[in-house]
């Protein structure tokens, strides 16, 4: 890679300093000036490598191209069976195949082993990462294994869609519909529960539901990605832009409004985003907001879909989409609270290298 020009930054700034999104921003600048002169690298693949998978020409179809990288201490709690950790790392990047409408084709994984690690949990790893891509329809297709002195799981899925159905960040409308495909804030709520000290985590077992712990824990390690409803969404045409919630749903359309070629805002109404009771229960127990665990915290690989307006009153139904908002015009990103106050929102959510 070509060596960098940038000298507007001091030699003692850290990466935490600027956050991952801005990290990445820096490093699509890069490649592009050294990206070799071919048919496949034109000006609609560099303007996927923004989006949540890269697009390659091949005629009549897109070659999407996604990677995600898991590390234990980061993204596997103790909680998490070994076959749970293998499903997870199969299921972030079709999640990012999904928010494109693309069919999953094959799977790459690399792994960084502990040289001490029971051999009958790299087989139940490897379980969970099988029986993962045969649930989502494709392959293993190899990778790579190395020694670490943490358990790595870095995965690399191929996907194929048509040109005619793909969907991107960029194209949200004012007058569309802002849609989720289902409830937020629930695997965040897990999360908080499963990495909670553990007297706090005794305490909670005893004020909550035991239908309450099952659900938030279940999704928070074993998540599903929402490849059918991806795909068919594409089909109907009428979905205009569209991202998978990694990061909480603030970010997301955060990524919607800077992605977008048309200049938009986006108005969510608190009152209708889908927080379960589970959720507010955790967050009660635990004097949070539910509302914060729905917007800024993620891991909820749900879908997020600018959709038009006449066209979502007929998939609604269908697809179990909650409406959450609506595009506008005013360019800002802002929220309308339960007493009817428009708020600026901010478009944060979870970042590597600032959260910890």
């Amino acid at each position: 890679m070509m060596p960098s020009k940038d000298s507007k930054h001091p030699p003692n700034l850290k990466i935490s300093n600027i956050g991952e999104k801005k990290l990445i921003k820096r490093l699509l600048s890069r490649s592009r000036a050294s990206q070799p002169n071919s048919p496949f690298f034109d000006e609609f693949y560099f303007k996927s490598l923004s989006d949540d998978a890269a697009l390659i020409d091949l005629g009549d179809n897109y070659l999407v191209v996604t990677s995600d990288l898991l590390l234990e201490s980061s993204h596997l709690p103790s909680d998490m069976s070994p076959e749970d950790r293998g499903r997870k790392v199969v299921t972030v990047n079709v999640s990012d195949l999904a928010a494109m409408g693309a069919k999953p084709i094959g799977f790459i994984l690399s792994l960084g082993l502990p040289e001490d690690l029971p051999l009958n949990e790299f087989d139940e790893i490897m379980d969970g990462v099988l029986k993962s891509c045969q649930d989502y329809e494709m392959g293993l297709m190899g990778g790579d294994t190395n020694q670490s002195d943490e358990l790595i799981l870095s995965g690399t899925c191929l996907g194929i869609v048509g040109k005619n159905k793909v969907l991107m960040k960029e194209g949200a409308r004012p007058g569309d519909v802002v849609a989720v495909t289902g409830s937020l804030g629930v695997a965040a709520a897990g999360f908080e529960f499963l990495l909670s000290p553990q007297p706090v985590k005794e305490n909670l077992k005893k004020e909550l539901r035991n239908s309450t712990l099952k659900l938030i824990q279940k999704q928070a390690i074993q998540p599903r990605a929402r490849l059918k409803e991806g795909i068919s969404l594409a089909n109907t045409g009428a979905v205009t832009s569209a991202t998978d919630i990694t990061d909480g749903l603030a970010s997301e359309v955060g990524e919607l409004l800077e992605a977008s070629k048309n200049s938009v805002g986006i108005s969510l109404f608190e009152t209708m985003i889908p927080i379960t009771l589970e959720v507010e229960e955790l967050a009660t127990a635990l004097d949070q907001d539910p509302l914060d665990l729905a917007l800024y915290y993620g891991e909820d690989f749900e879908l997020l879909l600018t959709i038009e307006k006449d066209e979502f009153k007929h998939l609604k139904d269908e697809f179990g989409l909650h409406q959450v908002g609506v595009v506008t015009d005013s360019g800002k990103m802002e929220i309308i609270n339960k007493d009817g106050k428009t708020n600026i929102l901010e478009g944060k959510g979870y970042q590597h290298f600032v959260n910890k």
